[in-house]
């Protein structure tokens, strides 16, 4: 996590709370920008359907990506995963409370926000295949078949 605590000291607190940004939410967990945009993208989705299943991920982010990114906002208690369905909840802890405090007013805001407009420096495309074993068919010799 890029937790930077002092960003949400009680006076910075409510300076950030006159502009409230998806952009600032997933910078709280992520110093990469590809991460965060990620994150980002994913939570703007399930506050713009109020519950988003992986099946209605966007296209340009891959399902498995999705999903540990969606997981991770189960673990910290932002998002809940019931019926199949990613909700957004608010259970943060209290020493999260100045954080949750900005992310509970993102979640209430109604500005419409592009996270590909926020994070101009992150990776969007997909990444091909990283290699790993093809796919072919049982050699007979292995498998113990004989012909």
């Amino acid at each position: 996590m890029a937790i930077k605590y002092w960003e949400f000291e009680d006076a910075p607190l409510k300076e950030k709370l006159k502009d409230v940004k998806v952009k600032h939410v997933a910078r709280i967990f992520f110093d990469n920008d590809t991460e965060a945009y990620r994150f980002a993208t994913l939570i703007h989705a399930v506050k713009t359907a109020r519950a988003l299943r992986l099946k209605n991920v966007p296209k340009h982010i891959p399902i498995a990506t999705a999903k540990r990114y969606l997981d991770y906002g189960v673990e910290i208690g932002m998002l809940k995963h019931e019926n199949s369905s990613y909700m957004l909840t608010d259970r943060f802890s209290k020493p999260f409370r100045n954080m949750a405090t900005y992310i509970k007013a993102w979640m209430e805001s109604v500005e419409n926000e592009d996270p590909a407009m926020q994070f101009t420096a992150a990776r969007i495309e997909k990444q091909d295949k990283r290699g790993g074993a093809s796919i072919s068919k049982p050699d007979a010799s292995v498998s113990g078949v004989k012909e």
